[in-house]
């Protein structure tokens, strides 16, 4: 990722990490999902202190996500984030991973599910894996666990790469148009250069020399240009510059027996 990207990560987690639950249930709940993070940095750390805060007897870290309502299966997943995820932007695609103990993968996989956030799982040198490579997901469930104004710049980042992918998309394919359309008109400016300097141009349909002419006259001209400016249709035009490229391709293949079988005489 780029600096800036992972500082918009970073900003994101410190975002989530400074949301102080009113319930009680619910710092619960966050602890919980805090439980077996392997790697406690810093900013982690005091927010786990803050929700053992005046806590007595001390919180279990035990959560059942059955009976637990839906504000502290969001806690708990924030929790599991902060602890246990991590956020990548690589490459402007998002990709978004829990890393769990081997037998949680598929359960938490299966819970996302059932929020409609469906997930994949593997396992990954001994660990459990649950992956979202949806842009779209992942900003569901970063704002459902209370994404803000980190959220809004990360999904406003996302828009801008798409539109500017889907720019790019379209310059490239009308180059490639462009290119097509400027070796066409070549080829057939060619090809009504050898019909007229062998005679046959003329001795084709009044139609066809009409848009041989106008060929010469605007050779950018796409079929479209040529057929509003005779005010024939379309097809007409590309039939007639298809015959002119045909009638000049078996006039140089002709052309080629020619030599070759003169060859083969004088041998």
């Amino acid at each position: 990722m780029t600096a800036g990207d992972r500082d918009l990560v970073a900003s994101l987690r410190s975002e989530l990490a400074a949301i102080d639950p009113r319930r009680r249930c619910c710092r619960q709940a966050e602890l919980a999902g805090l439980t077996g993070a392997a790697r406690m940095r810093p900013v982690i750390a005091r927010l786990e202190l803050r929700l053992r805060k005046d806590q007595a007897p001390p919180a279990a870290t035990a959560f059942d996500w059955v009976t637990a309502s839906e504000h502290c299966r969001l806690a708990f997943l924030r929790g599991h984030f902060l602890g246990h995820g991590s956020l990548s932007l690589a490459s402007g695609r998002t990709h978004l991973e829990f890393v769990v103990a081997p037998g949680a993968a598929e359960q938490l996989a299966r819970r996302l599910g059932e929020m409609e956030m469906p997930a994949s799982w593997r396992l990954r040198r001994g660990r459990g894996v649950v992956t979202w490579k949806s842009g779209e997901t992942v900003g569901t469930f970063l704002r459902l666990i209370g994404g803000g104004a980190a959220l809004l710049e990360l999904e406003a980042r996302q828009v801008s790469r798409s539109v500017r992918g889907d720019l790019n998309r379209v310059i490239n394919a009308e180059s490639a148009n462009l290119q097509r359309a400027v070796a066409a008109a070549a080829r057939q400016l060619e090809a009504i250069e050898t019909l007229a300097a062998d005679g046959r141009l003329a001795k084709q349909a009044y139609l066809v020399r009409l848009i041989a002419d106008a060929r010469r006259e605007e050779p950018e001209a796409t079929f479209t240009d040529l057929a509003e400016r005779l005010q024939i249709h379309r097809s007409a035009v590309q039939r007639a510059l298809q015959r002119i490229e045909r009638l000049a391709l078996h006039s140089a293949e002709d052309g080629m027996a020619g030599r070759s079988g003169g060859r083969g005489g004088a041998d």
